[in-house]
């Protein structure tokens, strides 16, 4: 690809990066008004559940799509099921509703994503790819610092349905550049479903589980069957090469999310601070990796991952509000350390036979996947009282990730 086209993708792809993050902070900082206006204060699961089944559904059934419709065609699809699920929860008046029209959301969110991530993988370079990812998630601080206080301000002034439209221009700026750049090219033939819908069946088990393990334990188990399916043969054995990057990759998710999970239930329980210190450490970590990632040119996944593993394993041992504070931020840093030099392993040189989308689809099934599998854990453990056990268990699994990445 020329570089009047690259650099419109790549200009696309982060700013979808942005339009993503703030759809989350919008859907989260609303999510009390909403729960209240339709009289769903005892459903947050079901609220909470439809973006993420909808993401989960996507995965198996990207690349069918982009072979059946194309590039164009798909960002097309992508776009209406956007446009039609967030104009549904927008207007719902009851929490179904509001709940289908997530799910639309989160269906476009997912095709979106992968088409997104297999267009880097097939027209920008290893160098550029980096850079996108590591500006990626610097759209990410933004977001964090204003995302809340505007979301409630403009809630205050409008209504929370007309607030949830927020992200709508700048999904719709993304996808501009992006199919700006976008030119239809062939795929080979998707591989058969066949377990790879396991992954939306057993996430759908533990999204909506509310609290009970048994059913959490068993959608994590089929979740994570799902993925063995769709990611490259050799992950589970940790080949050399993307197959031990992607392992790395699921394993980092495991540990650093399930962690970000319950930060603010292990400040508040677990150390007895304020709601308020807990924000602030909960903003410690994205904020840290956003700018390491930026600032910092050379990446190093190992070293990165162990500084992460120390900070999780510090938050399970325990201290005053400084040293908590100081060993997330390090955890932070460390992901952004890692991270960008970790994804593009996991998205380069991918095994014979397996596509641009193939590949971008076990790469986000990966992340998503393992991020499904801590916070499962980290609940399960918590709700046994072993909150202290699961920061020790986050930091084992990180500490793996980084010594897979040598791999």
């Amino acid at each position: 690809m020329t570089r009047t086209r690259s650099l419109p993708l790549a200009a696309g792809i982060v700013a979808l990066e942005f339009a993503a993050a703030v759809s989350s902070f919008v859907a989260s900082t609303l999510l009390p008004l909403v729960a209240r206006d339709l009289r769903a204060g005892d459903r947050l699961g079901l609220l909470i559940a439809g973006s993420t089944l909808g993401l989960f559904v996507a995965l198996p059934l990207a690349s069918r799509v982009l072979a059946k419709l194309g590039t164009r065609g798909t960002l097309a699809a992508g776009m209406v099921a956007y446009l039609g699920g967030i104009a549904a929860s927008a207007t719902a008046r009851n929490a179904v509703t509001f709940a289908l029209g997530q799910l639309s959301t989160g269906l476009a969110s997912g095709l979106l994503a992968v088409f997104g991530v297999s267009s880097a993988i097939r027209h920008l370079d290893d160098r550029l790819r980096v850079k996108v990812v590591a500006a990626s998630s610097a759209m990410w601080i933004l977001p964090a610092l204003a995302g809340p206080a505007a979301t409630l301000g403009l809630a205050h002034l409008v209504g929370w349905r007309w607030t949830l439209l927020l992200p709508v221009p700048f999904v719709l700026f993304g996808r501009l550049l992006v199919v700006r750049a976008a030119r239809d090219e062939p795929e080979t033939s998707p591989r058969p479903l066949g377990r790879t819908l396991l992954v939306p069946l057993g996430a759908a088990g533990v999204v909506l589980s509310e609290g009970w393990w048994p059913l959490a334990l068993a959608g994590a188990v089929v979740a994570g069957a799902g993925m063995i399916a769709i990611l490259p043969e050799g992950t589970a054995r940790l080949r050399r090469g993307t197959p031990s990057a992607l392992a790395a990759l699921v394993l980092f998710a495991v540990g650093y999310f399930g962690a970000d999970s319950l930060i603010t239930v292990l400040l508040t329980t677990g150390y007895g601070q304020s709601l308020g210190q807990a924000a602030i450490v909960l903003s410690a970590a994205p904020l840290a990796w956003a700018v390491t990632s930026l600032v910092t040119r050379k990446h190093f996944p190992a070293t990165g991952l162990s500084l992460t593993a120390l900070g999780a394993a510090v938050l399970a041992i325990g201290g005053p509000f400084p040293v908590v504070l100081a060993a997330w931020t390090v955890a932070g840093a460390g992901v952004g350390l890692a991270y960008p030099a970790l994804y593009v392993r996991a998205s380069t040189a991918g095994p014979g036979g397996l596509t641009a989308t193939e590949l971008a689809t076990a790469v986000i099934t990966a992340e998503c996947v393992g991020q499904l599998l801590g916070r499962a854990a980290g609940g399960a453990l918590s709700s046994a009282g072993g909150l202290f056990a699961s920061y020790a268990v986050f930091a084992v699994a990180l500490a793996a990730a980084a010594a897979v990445s040598r791999r």
